[in-house]
């Protein structure tokens, strides 16, 4: 009978690692109570790897389309594939009997919630943006509830289903310690480290930047440079300077070792800087390339003093060093006003939601 057998847990989402952490903070805590744990993603999509890399997760892979904002001849393809990630999501849930599906979006993710919910599956998606996301859009209307980061998104939303939870950070993340990072990247103490995130997918106009200036970065800092996959540049090869397509089990203790740390603006990655205490120079997707969420990321993180904007639009030479620049001389200013942001307990207030929910 249903009651003498474990809770059983079902996730999506993916496409960026953005849409994988939340699911990876989470994922943990439902091991290590016993419940059997499930993940529908893309068949080669990010979330494949990271997730693969998880014991304990039985992970599936269904087809999916791309919800693209232009014009492209996949956009004809696409509704065939989602109809049939549609179909193999629905067969599949039908055989995991998950008590619920939490949902992080990403379009992988919606074939799964209309998956669910064609299995009368509770589901509960989660929004970390000030604004959802096209994907999130769509399943709203089939899930219960929509968790989300900020409080200014669950006064916009709209049909009572919004519940603010704050953000969710990564447990392991705040095990990290600055001298392993040292040690890993054999870099010595003393002259600041400057870490540079671009995303799982990586940032190529950040990238070349950086890339155009290291010679003279690198007579003030160390630099730890996390490109993106396929984005590493043999050619350059200098002291002082490390490239990583991605970073896994190390990056704890190199977030601990950085003093600061150049970013797109995606909430779950500035969320975990500002509970790390880490000052920001947030260069945001534009909106030519995003439907501008990350732009209003950071102009709210600026706002409060966690850092410094640069749009990608507006990034000349001169602007991104003086920026630079301008992080380093405050950054004891910044990490001071970070200290004084609380988080509270947003992943034990989400778990407690995701257990609720399966029991109903």
């Amino acid at each position: 009978m249903k009651h003498n057998r474990s809770k059983r847990i079902l996730f999506t989402g993916g496409g960026s690692a953005g849409h994988v952490t939340v699911n990876a903070a989470l994922i943990p805590s439902f091991l290590n109570e016993g419940w059997q744990v499930s993940y529908i993603g893309s068949v080669n999509g990010i979330e494949s790897q990271l997730v693969g890399r998880m014991e304990g997760v039985a992970y599936f892979g269904i087809a999916t389309g791309k919800l693209r904002r232009y014009v492209d001849l996949q956009n004809v393809k696409d509704p065939f594939r989602v109809m049939k990630g549609v179909y193999q999501a629905y067969r599949l849930i039908r055989k995991l009997k998950p008590d619920v599906l939490f949902s992080k979006g990403g379009f992988v993710s919606v074939p799964v919630v209309l998956g669910a919910w064609l299995n009368r599956v509770p589901v509960l998606i989660h929004e970390s943006d000030l604004t959802p996301g096209l994907a999130n859009r769509i399943a709203i209307p089939f899930a219960q509830a929509v968790c989300v980061t900020f409080e200014q998104t669950a006064r916009t939303l709209k049909g009572g289903k919004s519940v603010h939870i704050g953000p969710i950070i990564r447990q392991e993340l705040l095990q990290g310690r600055a001298s392993r990072g040292l040690n890993w990247c054999k870099f010595t103490p003393g002259k600041p480290v400057l870490l540079i995130m671009g995303g799982s997918l990586g940032a190529s106009k950040i990238n070349q930047m950086v890339r155009k200036h290291v010679r003279e970065l690198t007579s003030q800092y160390q630099i730890i440079h996390i490109c993106g996959k396929g984005q590493l540049d043999s050619s350059l090869q200098l002291p002082g300077y490390l490239q990583f397509e991605y970073i896994h089990d190390e990056l704890p203790d190199v977030l601990a070792a950085a003093d600061i740390v150049i970013s797109r603006a995606g909430s779950n990655s500035i969320f975990e800087f500002l509970a790390l205490r880490k000052p920001m120079l947030l260069i945001p997707l534009s909106k030519a390339s995003s439907r501008g969420d990350q732009i209003l990321n950071a102009e709210l993180f600026e706002q409060d003093g966690y850092g410094k904007v640069l749009l990608e639009d507006e990034m000349t030479d001169e602007r991104f060093l003086q920026s630079l620049e301008w992080v380093y001389v405050n950054k004891d200013q910044i990490a001071e006003t970070m200290k004084r942001k609380e988080n509270g307990n947003a992943l034990g207030k989400l778990t407690a939601l995701i257990r609720d929910t399966a029991k109903s």
